[in-house]
């Protein structure tokens, strides 16, 4: 009768079960794919589009930052203001070129006085926001378009208060015009970039520019 050493091998069974699964177990999840880290900006908007449907669904991964609100609210104000101005500077200019002339030289340089000033201040009103994380170069090019849009006024009440035939003011009001539109323009792509959703707003129409010649008459300036 050969002589057992151990006398209940079978206990060593369940430990070497136990081993196995844990090796098991290691290899297995080493295995699986690593979680992708999450790099969604809060707020930020995703818009997908279904394949066949031709559905398309908008999603905002979570709360907008205060900071990143109140900074876009104040943008939305100096927009909102910045289009009454193009407005009343291109009533204003209309009415100067209408014939019969609408707007005489003296309430023509009030308004376009008016409008350089409420310009300049915009101006500094933007100047002194600071752009949250990410949105500077949005800031940059607003800052740049609003200036465009204060040296176009000042040079609109120059040509007005000139001997220039016109010229120097029709650009000018155009050029104020233009400003105007990139601005708002800018701030959409700011909007989009923030993840805030855009707010209406009105358009400032054209500049109205019409006529051939200034009718100097018994006025001064550049009519």
């Amino acid at each position: 009768m050969a002589f057992n050493p151990d006398p209940k091998p079978g206990r060593w069974i369940l430990p070497l079960v136990v081993l196995a699964m844990i090796a098991f177990t290691y290899y297995f999840v080493r295995e699986l794919p690593q979680a992708s880290p999450d790099t969604t900006t809060p707020g930020a908007t995703t818009t997908t589009t279904g394949e066949g449907t031709g559905t398309t669904s908008t999603t905002t991964a979570g709360p907008i930052d205060p900071a990143v609100q109140a900074y876009v609210d104040e943008v939305r104000s100096i927009n909102t203001d910045l289009a009454a101005q193009a407005a009343e500077l291109t009533a204003a200019n209309s009415g100067f070129d209408a014939d019969p002339r609408e707007v005489q030289y003296s309430d023509a340089v009030t308004r376009f006085q008016a409008v350089q000033s409420a310009t300049a201040a915009l101006l500094g009103r933007l100047e002194g926001l600071t752009a949250p994380a990410g949105l500077e170069s949005h800031h940059t090019t607003l800052v740049n378009a609003l200036t465009a849009a204060d040296t176009a006024a000042t040079d609109a009440l120059s040509g007005l208060q000139s001997d220039d035939p016109g010229t120097l003011r029709r650009n000018s009001v155009s050029a104020y015009a233009d400003s105007a539109s990139q601005f708002a323009n800018e701030l959409a792509a700011l909007e989009e970039t923030a993840g805030v959703p855009p707010a209406e707003t009105d358009d400032t129409g054209d500049t109205g520019d019409t006529g051939e010649g200034e009718e100097p008459a018994d006025e001064s300036g550049d009519g």
